[in-house]
């Protein structure tokens, strides 16, 4: 019972040996998340966005940039692939014209399209990541997040039409997500 004893310690000892270097990566890392997301507009957004990422705890800062710039193509992808499902013509409660919703089905279309170009904005991004060009890395980035503005402007031109709430609130999130990634390229130095 003693051999069986003496075992069972020294096992322990040697996973205890094993995971102190983990636990001190995950918290060092933990660390380094909440220090580059002090840095951002949305530190929340960016904490809970690395966290839910298990590749940010190996990741330095620029690889933090990367993971939140491929968040940011994941929801401009996602907010492109809803509009142009034409879902919010087909859930409009408002009482529009035919001629009003055939305009409302353009600008939807025209919103999809400039989605689609901020998603390939931020794929410019992340190789300019890549090659450790920041500078152009921030560009990109700051165009992704104006598209939105471009979809936004096109209903303020037709005041006929209510900018469709749904879409606020994914233009939004999706600028949030830009502002958390411009601010951890500024924590970059570049």
């Amino acid at each position: 019972m003693s051999c069986n004893f003496h075992f069972l310690l020294i096992l322990v000892f040697l996973i205890s040996l094993h995971e102190l270097p983990t636990i001190s990566t995950t918290s060092s890392s933990i660390d380094l998340i909440q220090k580059t997301c002090k840095n951002t507009k949305y530190y929340d957004l960016c904490v809970s966005s690395l966290k839910s990422d298990s590749t940010s705890l190996k990741a330095d800062t620029k690889g933090l940039a990367t993971i939140m710039v491929k968040i940011g193509m994941v929801n401009a992808t996602a907010t492109n692939n809803f509009l142009s499902s034409h879902e919010l013509v087909l859930n409009t409660t408002n009482n529009y014209t035919n001629n009003d919703l055939v305009l409302m089905k353009k600008l939807i279309k025209d919103c999809a399209d400039k989605y689609a170009l901020a998603t390939n904005a931020l794929q410019d991004s992340l190789q300019d990541l890549n090659n450790e060009v920041y500078d152009y890395a921030y560009m990109h980035v700051m165009a992704a997040a104006d598209y939105p503005n471009v979809c936004h402007n096109g209903f303020k031109r037709n005041p006929r039409l209510d900018y469709p709430t749904q879409l606020a609130i994914r233009e939004d999130g999706f600028k949030h997500i830009c502002d958390v990634v411009l601010g951890i390229l500024d924590a970059l130095g570049w």
